[in-house]
């Protein structure tokens, strides 16, 4: 990555950097790799769970979610960068730990930069059975 990631302006480039590390890191489940990308203050608003701050609940929440998450695969697409901030979008597919359903999910994040590391986690998300219809209810 270049130098201006570490001065808080990320380049288009930098933020794909970013995003294909975390897209390889998530879709292997291998935590210790994974928290190596967030600042050690991180804050993590993960959709409907608690806002946290630092890695021990952030470590704790990913080992619980990938014990539910089995074969785990993501797909995340740059939307936008500006400043030390990137949005994606994501689409990820994996088995459920407890029942071996095949799930898909789809979401939005909002990372926000600081010394390489990301220092927020912003994310909303959806999920659904694989093959099964929309859960709202629209129609």
């Amino acid at each position: 990555m270049s130098t201006e990631l570490e001065a808080n302006k990320l380049t288009f480039r930098d933020a794909e950097a970013v995003l294909e590390r975390a897209q390889k890191v998530m879709s292997t489940g291998d935590i210790p790799a994974i928290m190596k990308s967030f600042a050690s203050d991180v804050v993590v608003r993960f959709a409907d769970f608690p806002e946290t701050r630092g890695k021990p609940p952030l470590e704790q929440f990913l080992r619980v979610r990938f014990a539910r998450q089995k074969n785990y695969r993501l797909q995340k697409q740059l939307r936008a960068v500006s400043g030390n901030v990137i949005v994606c979008s994501w689409d990820g597919e994996w088995d459920d730990g407890q029942d071996g359903r095949r799930m898909q999910g789809r979401g939005i994040e909002i990372l926000t930069m600081r010394g390489g590391e990301i220092a927020k986690w912003e994310a909303t998300f959806n999920v659904w059975p694989m093959g099964s219809g929309p859960s709202l209810p629209i129609v």
